[in-house]
């Protein structure tokens, strides 16, 4: 018997063959992806037109109001106040002396509805009403005498305390008097003090109406405080040293009980 070799092509297993197939299949695929993306026609881009439903009521974008930091080398209420809030510029103005211009809107010369509250009233109480020399009685609670100024005449919220120009209400009963007695071509030359203070008493008396520039050290607590601390760190207080007339109020000041001052010609 002749011995024969035979050659036979290595045989695949059913794993192989799976793969092979596969791979055939997937290289089909990509072929076909490729010819239809590189043949074809492309959609030409077609705009929308504008939308016909109801417009949208979209308000109009607001106008802020331009408010001046400054009038002259005098700040504003709102100049100052907004500085004294700022990080950057608060130390240009806290318990500097600077100069402030704005219209008195209210003041505590005026009676109390009940005497026991007066300091938080904001009013004079009859018992802190009278001549110097006579001391308040024990459980008469007075506050310091008191003005608020603002940018308009009828501003109530944004306003700033002018403190300081006298001690009590005794001080500015004296002053009123002498004033009053003194003839009027010679009333703008009286010179009033307040003791206490040494301060100079205005003249005439702040009275709402007016328009002023005061004049002193600004800050956040009332530099002459004797009792307590009166303090405001939103809008600060000015300790006043010089009160000058801008526009003057249509009445004269008056103490609660002191007979009818002359109007103002």
């Amino acid at each position: 018997m002749d011995d024969k070799l035979t050659l036979r092509a290595p045989s695949m297993n059913a794993p192989s063959r799976a793969l092979t197939a596969l791979g055939v299949a997937l290289l089909g695929l990509v072929t076909a992806a490729s010819v239809v993306g590189c043949g074809g026609d492309e959609k030409k881009y077609v705009p929308k037109g504008a939308p016909s439903g109801q417009k949208a009521n979209v308000p109009q974008v607001p106008t802020l109001p331009q408010k001046a930091k400054k009038v002259g080398d005098a700040y504003t209420i709102w100049g100052v106040t907004h500085d004294l809030r700022s990080r950057v510029h608060r130390p240009e103005v806290n318990g500097k002396k600077i100069s402030i211009t704005g219209y008195i809107v209210r003041t505590n010369l005026v009676a109390c509805k009940d005497d026991a509250k007066a300091p938080s009233e904001g009013c004079a109480p009859k018992c802190a009403v009278h001549k110097t020399g006579k001391a308040d009685p024990p459980e008469c609670k007075a506050p310091v005498p008191t003005f608020w100024i603002a940018d308009t005449k009828e501003e109530a919220k944004d306003v700033i305390e002018v403190m300081g120009f006298a001690s009590n209400y005794a001080n500015l009963y004296d002053a009123i008097e002498e004033i009053d007695k003194t003839p009027k071509d010679k009333q703008d030359k009286l010179e009033l003090s307040d003791p206490m203070w040494g301060a100079k008493i205005p003249n005439p008396l702040p009275a709402v109406g007016a328009k002023v520039k005061v004049t002193g050290q600004y800050g956040v607590t009332f530099a002459k405080a004797t009792s307590g601390v009166a303090a405001n760190p939103k809008y600060g207080i000015m300790t006043v040293e010089t009160i000058e007339y801008l526009e003057p109020a249509p009445e004269l000041a008056n103490l609660p009980g002191m007979k009818p001052r002359k109007v103002q010609k």
